[in-house]
């Protein structure tokens, strides 16, 4: 299996990824909003505010993440890992956890201080995210599962409160994703 960062020659591939996962997960219409989003994350936010990882087995995309800018007050260098999506047939096998690790180590070695997601705690917590509170640090939207709100340290520090409310790109700020 290759990880690699997405090239616009991708996107096409990676909506359709995200459209079918979340559709055999969730039922169409999420399918369709999912892979809606991650095509306006990739051809509509600014490059300086993304990262997009895939997974290719095969010739074809199994797997794809996208990190977005995530702007604090504060101005730390964080980025939001949303949305993730591993092909129905390679779920349960790790690749969704390779992938993300190359992603988190991609946006180290750019100096990236911290990374949230929003999503299932007992797998998040299996690359390194743990639960975070808002005391600690502001989601951008109100959240429907408070309990889904992670954060994981990039330097090695412990993870310090964060002052101030936060900001995420454009295609994710609506309350639908939250």
């Amino acid at each position: 299996m290759k990880l690699l960062t997405y090239s616009p020659s991708h996107i096409a591939e990676i909506k359709q990824l995200f459209t079918q996962v979340f559709s055999d997960s969730e039922g169409e219409s999420e399918g369709l909003l999912i892979g809606s989003l991650a095509y306006q994350l990739l051809t509509e936010t600014d490059p300086q505010d993304l990262y997009g990882f895939i997974a290719i087995e095969d010739e074809q995309i199994v797997g794809s993440i996208v990190f977005t800018r995530l702007v604090f007050e504060s101005g730390i260098n964080a980025f939001l890992l949303s949305p993730v999506a591993i092909h129905t047939g390679y779920q349960g096998k790790g690749v969704g956890q390779k992938l993300i690790r190359f992603g988190i180590n991609q946006l180290k070695e750019h100096g990236v201080g911290l990374v949230f997601t929003y999503g299932d705690p007992n797998f998040y917590s299996k690359v390194g995210f743990n639960p975070i509170s808002e005391k600690l640090a502001k989601a951008p939207l109100k959240m429907t599962y408070p309990e889904g709100w992670l954060g994981q340290s990039l330097v090695g520090e412990a993870f310090e409160p964060i002052i101030g409310n936060s900001y995420c790109v454009e295609a994710l700020n609506n309350p639908e994703y939250w």
